[in-house]
C-alpha cells in the first residue's frame, strides 16, 4: 500500500465520518422539531437521517468518489463550513453592536430585524416569496446540463474532468506533491464517460453540502445566522421551525434517485424523468395553484389545494416523462405525483418525488419491458 492509497483512505472515511455526523445532526434537529410538536418537519428530518446513513455506510465500503475526488470533496466541506461560520461570526458581532445601539442602518441589520423582531416562521407566504423558494427546484436543470449538456455543448462534467486534466498537466510538478503522479492517481482520461457519472454524484453531493450546512446552522443558532436566508431574505414555513429545510429534502432525494442508476437499477433516463417531475412539476403545482386556484380541495390529511394546482402539477409531470420515457410511463410517474400530492404523508414530497416516481417507473419497465419512447 502506497503513501497515496492511505491519504486516499483517509480523505474517504473524513467523507463517510461527515455523512454519518449529518445523519445524526438530522436526529438532533428532528428532536427538537418533535418537541416543537411539528411532527412534519420531524419526521421528514428523521427520514433524511436515514438516507445519510445509509450514504455513510454505502461510501464507507464502495466509495462514491475516487481518490482524489473524495479529497476534493473534504476541502470543499471544509471551505464552505469556513465561509458560512465566517458569516455567523460578523452577524453575532453586528448583533452585538445593535445591542449596544452602535451600529448603523445596514443590509445586515435589516436582515437581522427582518430575522428576529417578528416570527420568520409563516403559516402562509406570498406568492412572490413562494416563487423565490421555488426557483431552488431550477437546480434540475443544473443536472441536466452536468450529465447530458445541452444541443451542442458537451456535459459541463465532462468540460470540467478535460480542463483539471489540462490543469493539473500544467501544475504537475505542485499537483504531484499534493495529490500524487498524475498518471497514477487521477482516474480518468479526457472525454471519460464514467466521468461523467462519477462527477455529477460530485456535484450533486457539493450541493447538498452548500444547503445543508447554512440550513444546521440556521436551526440550531437561528436563521439570522443562516446565509441561505441572507441570500434569499427568505420568510420560512412553519413546517421548516426546528426541521431541515425542502431544499435538503429535494437534493437528498435526487442523490438517492441517482443512486438506483449508478448501482444499477434503473436507466438514467428513468432518473431524469423522476428528478425533473420532482424538481418542475412540484413547484409549477404550487405556484399555479397559489395564483389561479378558485376551485378548492381539502385533500386527506386536511391540506386544502386547488384542482388548478392539481392539474398542473400533474399534467406537468406527464408531459417532462413523456419526453424522456414515454407515454406509458409517464402516465405512472403522474399517477404517483397525484397520490403523493393528493394523499400528504406526514414526509416530505420533495423527499419522496424523486425517489418514489423513480422506482415506480422503473418497476414499471422491469414488469412491462415496454421500450422507452414516443409510442
Amino acid at each position: 500500500m502506497s503513501k497515496w492509497d492511505i491519504v486516499a483512505g483517509l480523505y474517504n472515511t473524513t467523507f463517510t465520518l461527515f455523512l454519518f455526523l449529518l445523519a445524526f445532526l438530522m436526529f438532533l434537529i428532528a428532536y427538537k422539531g418533535f418537541k416543537a410538536n411539528n411532527r412534519y418537519g420531524g419526521t421528514s428530518t428523521v427520514i433524511s437521517g436515514i438516507i445519510f446513513i445509509i450514504f455513510g455506510y454505502y461510501n464507507s465500503i464502495f466509495w462514491f468518489l475516487p481518490y482524489p475526488y473524495c479529497g476534493y470533496m473534504v476541502w470543499w466541506i471544509g471551505i464552505i463550513l469556513g465561509i458560512f461560520m465566517a458569516f455567523a461570526l460578523i452577524i453575532r458581532n453586528v448583533i452585538k453592536k445593535m445591542e449596544a445601539g452602535i451600529e448603523k442602518q445596514t443590509h445586515l441589520t435589516k436582515f437581522i430585524d427582518l430575522m428576529t423582531q417578528e416570527n420568520p416562521y409563516k403559516d402562509q407566504i406570498s406568492i412572490k416569496m413562494e416563487a423565490i423558494r421555488k426557483s431552488f427546484h431550477l437546480a434540475g436543470l443544473l443536472f441536466i446540463l452536468a450529465y447530458f449538456g445541452f444541443f451542442f455543448i458537451p456535459p459541463i462534467t465532462q468540460l470540467v474532468n478535460n480542463n483539471v486534466i489540462v490543469f493539473i498537466q500544467d501544475q504537475e510538478w505542485s499537483y504531484n506533491l499534493l495529490w500524487g503522479d498524475i498518471h497514477d492517481q487521477y482516474p480518468y482520461v479526457k472525454n471519460d464517460f464514467q466521468a461523467i457519472i462519477d462527477l455529477t454524484l460530485f456535484a450533486l453531493f457539493a450541493t447538498l453540502v452548500l444547503a445543508i450546512l447554512s440550513d444546521i446552522i440556521r436551526v440550531l443558532w437561528g436563521p439570522e445566522y443562516s446565509v441561505f436566508n441572507f441570500l434569499t431574505r427568505a420568510v420560512l414555513r412553519k413546517k421548516e421551525y426546528n426541521a431541515a429545510g425542502p431544499q435538503i429534502y429535494l437534493v437528498s432525494g435526487v442523490i438517492s434517485a441517482y443512486m438506483f442508476y449508478v448501482i444499477g437499477v434503473v436507466h438514467i433516463l428513468v432518473v431524469v424523468a423522476g428528478v425533473l417531475v420532482a424538481c418542475f412539476s412540484d413547484a409549477l403545482a404550487a405556484i399555479i395553484g397559489r395564483r389561479y386556484g378558485k376551485h378548492k380541495v381539502t385533500c386527506i390529511g386536511g391540506d386544502v389545494k386547488s384542482v388548478e394546482g392539481f392539474i398542473a402539477g400533474a399534467g406537468s409531470a406527464f408531459v417532462i416523462a413523456f419526453i424522456f420515457v414515454g407515454p406509458i410511463y409517464a402516465l405512472i410517474a403522474a399517477i404517483i405525483f397525484f397520490l403523493l400530492d393528493y394523499f400528504p404523508v406526514i414526509i416530505a414530497d420533495n423527499i419522496l418525488n424523486p425517489i418514489l416516481i423513480t422506482l415506480g417507473i422503473g418497476i414499471a419497465v422491469a414488469l412491462l419491458g415496454l421500450p422507452f419512447g414516443w409510442f
